[in-house]
């Protein structure tokens, strides 16, 4: 419901928000507009990404230090910061990916639950691979917890794109039917 009252709220910024990333592209000279347009949704996809990963990096920034300085050890702070670094970007990822990637069609509760639900079921298996490299990179190996961070980053931004193209956001409409001549 919320998402739904969100969504119809927010339609014009959704268009400025386009807008804006249309002028930007256009300041450009034309074969790197034409390159943008040509994959725009991967383009988007990665911008978002990127945001996606400020806010995770953010977020678990500020969680390992308060973890840390409650007296936590390593593998405590391992999974919980990434727990509560994961549904800060899961859920910027969603209204991103939903209103200005994708581009989603689903409205109403019933179809934005659905939506919203099977996007956030996809980001459970990469939270999953993300907990098992940093469980194996930064508490088991050792290695530095922020290059154990952006290596699981790295796989898991392309996992997501792989889920959200085919499982959650893919084309939901009717093909045409074919006449028989």
């Amino acid at each position: 419901m919320i998402l739904y009252v969100h969504y119809a709220k927010n339609k014009r910024k959704e268009d400025n928000m386009q807008k804006l990333i249309r002028a930007v592209v256009n300041i450009f000279p034309k074969p790197i507009r034409d390159l943008y347009y040509k994959y725009e949704e991967k383009w988007l996809y990665l911008f978002f990404g990127v945001l996606t990963t400020v806010v995770s990096f953010v977020s678990a920034g500020v969680a390992k230090s308060l973890l840390e300085n409650a007296g936590m050890g390593k593998s405590a702070v391992s999974n919980l910061s990434t727990v509560i670094s994961w549904i800060c970007a899961v859920t910027f990822a969603y209204v991103t990916n939903r209103l200005w990637v994708f581009d989603s069609k689903a409205h109403g509760v019933k179809e934005l639950t659905a939506e919203a639900a099977s996007f956030y079921g996809g980001r459970v298996f990469t939270l999953l691979a993300e907990m098992a490299i940093m469980w194996l990179g930064y508490s088991l190996i050792g290695i530095n917890y922020w290059i154990t961070k952006v290596a699981a980053n790295v796989i898991v931004l392309i996992l997501n794109y792989v889920i959200s193209k085919v499982f959650v956001f893919r084309n939901r409409e009717a093909a045409p039917e074919k006449i028989n001549e």
